[in-house]
């Protein structure tokens, strides 16, 4: 009787680690749905809410001064210094490097690009949207301020929003936009909302930050992911040009074999040979040979020398032995001449 062996976990995890044979078939692409519509609407009204007031100087800057001014930093100086390592989370440069990795073998093992190319598009429109917005509004940051009570503005600040936690939202929020299950979208979005919030919440701890500033960058990070699905189509394009340019590369780097012969073994070079007459062949061989410059074998003595198919087989006759010099040849004659001697 048969008995298969019981997977254990850890076996199962190497298996996850093996390349697919193949892409998967059932790859998840988000669309853009009615409800990721509404939530994209109500975001965005949220977005012009904070930068409305801001420009207005609203009871948002009276509470963005008070926090300031109580300066958390001073209150809990116990956790400054792991808070110094966590907000590296929120750091363009870092994070980009490890959630390019992880995306990197996924793209491996399922023969695809995606989700790298939604991890570019989602960076592109980041770094677009956030710094423009940045540069727009000129926003001086809390250790900067110049007039208590003023929203600081038009003062060529790079503050507002907050570029650590619009980067935060969306480098994590990727990984569970490209989930590949419903559960596991569940667990890293709610993973992403933790480590993003954590993230702009430091950044106002260590004074680098007005709470405004955090505010609209959730709101520009969260645009951003639910915006992704109007990207996909132009993704697709990406990676199917990508793939053809591969394709067509690998076609002019590796030579085309001929075909060979039915019966011939494979690897084989094939052989074309055309029947030519016995006395056309030499002539044949001297009219290719003519282009070439005349070259004697080094191992031919010089003169006139006849091709193979006119010598005239030799049939060895005698000893095989070679002559000597000082010793006489045996003929019959010799032998013959020899006296008998008996009795």
């Amino acid at each position: 009787m048969r008995t298969e062996r019981n997977l254990t976990r850890l076996d199962r995890v190497f298996a996850r680690l093996d390349r697919e044979p193949e892409r998967p078939a059932n790859i998840d692409v988000p669309k853009m749905s009615r409800h990721r519509v509404v939530l994209f609407g109500a975001t965005l009204a949220f977005y012009v809410a904070i930068v409305w007031a801001v420009a207005i100087t609203s009871w948002l800057v009276r509470f963005d001064w008070q926090v300031m001014f109580f300066r958390p930093y001073q209150q809990w100086p116990e956790i400054h210094a792991f808070l110094d390592y966590y907000v590296v989370l929120g750091q363009r440069g870092p994070t980009a490097v490890m959630v390019a990795a992880w995306l990197g073998w996924r793209s491996w093992r399922q023969h695809t690009l995606r989700p790298l190319l939604t991890l570019g598009a989602s960076l592109l429109l980041l770094n677009i949207t956030v710094g423009a917005a940045k540069l727009g509004m000129g926003r001086l940051g809390p250790h900067y301020a110049i007039t208590i009570g003023s929203n600081e503005m038009g003062l060529g600040g790079d503050i507002f929003p907050s570029g650590h936690t619009a980067n935060a939202v969306v480098t994590w929020g990727i990984l569970a936009y490209l989930a590949s299950t419903p559960r596991a979208r569940r667990w890293l979005s709610a993973l992403s909302a933790v480590t993003s919030l954590g993230v702009g919440l430091t950044t106002v701890y260590l004074g680098t930050h007005w709470l405004s500033d955090v505010l609209l960058g959730w709101a520009a990070g969260l645009l951003i992911l639910l915006a992704l699905p109007w990207c996909e189509p132009l993704i697709a394009r990406a990676e199917t040009g990508l793939f053809t340019l591969r394709d067509a590369w690998r076609g002019r780097a590796l030579p085309v074999p001929a075909e060979a012969p039915v019966g011939s073994p494979v690897g084989a070079p094939v052989l074309v040979k055309q029947s030519v007459p016995v006395d056309e062949e030499v002539p044949a061989r001297a009219a290719v040979a003519t282009g070439r410059p005349p070259r004697a074998p080094v191992y031919l003595a010089p003169g006139p020398h006849t091709a193979r198919s006119e010598r005239t087989p030799v049939t060895p006759v005698g000893s095989r032995r070679p002559p000597h010099s000082d010793r006489a040849a045996r003929t019959a004659t010799t032998t013959s001449a020899r006296p008998l001697t008996g009795g």
